[in-house]
């Protein structure tokens, strides 16, 4: 399911690269919160370091990449997003925005927020929570909620988020 929006962007002519952030910390899965809040740091890091390597790629454009994230990694696409210019648009699948991350925001780009209204693993006003921060920074936003949706996406609304997500990112990050 993870990586079809990957294989629809791909076919469409997008540099495609998969980050496994967990990789650094030997994790493979985050078991509660305090486990993210001790790790997060390294994760961001590796999220940095891997936009630092993607954007030397031959194939890539460095002043068009885009951070798609599902779950965790939407929340960590969005904080480094914030803090750097380099990332211009983020598509947020079922994710949020840490409310620690305030105090580091730098800016805000632009961002596509998928999001069921039944997720009981991240509660849709996270996906209000980055609606309200993108409409008070003024930053361009689309936002679907799925009603009665949980944490993770049928492979029906995963075709339909995929589409969003190819229509939002050739917006966002349309070349000359």
């Amino acid at each position: 399911m993870v990586a079809a929006p990957g294989r629809l962007l791909a076919a469409q002519g997008f540099a495609v690269f998969v980050l496994h952030y967990f990789d650094r910390t030997g994790t493979t899965w985050v078991e509660d919160k305090a486990t993210a809040v001790k790790h997060a740091p390294v994760w961001m890091k590796t999220t940095w370091d891997s936009i630092s390597f993607v954007s030397r790629h031959s194939q890539v454009d460095p002043d068009r990449i885009g951070l798609l994230g599902f779950s965790l990694g939407a929340y960590l696409s969005l904080s480094i997003a914030a803090i750097d210019d380099r990332v211009k648009a983020v598509v947020d699948f079922f994710g949020g925005f840490p409310r620690e991350m305030k105090l580091f925001m730098r800016r805000f780009c632009p961002v596509l927020i998928l999001h069921g209204d039944a997720d009981q693993t991240v509660p849709v006003s996270e996906a209000h929570y980055i609606q309200e921060i993108a409409e008070r920074k003024q930053v361009p936003y689309e936002m679907k909620i799925y009603p009665g949706v949980g944490h993770g996406f049928s492979p029906e609304i995963m075709f339909d988020a995929g589409q969003r997500t190819l229509s939002f990112l050739k917006r966002h990050l349309a070349g000359p």
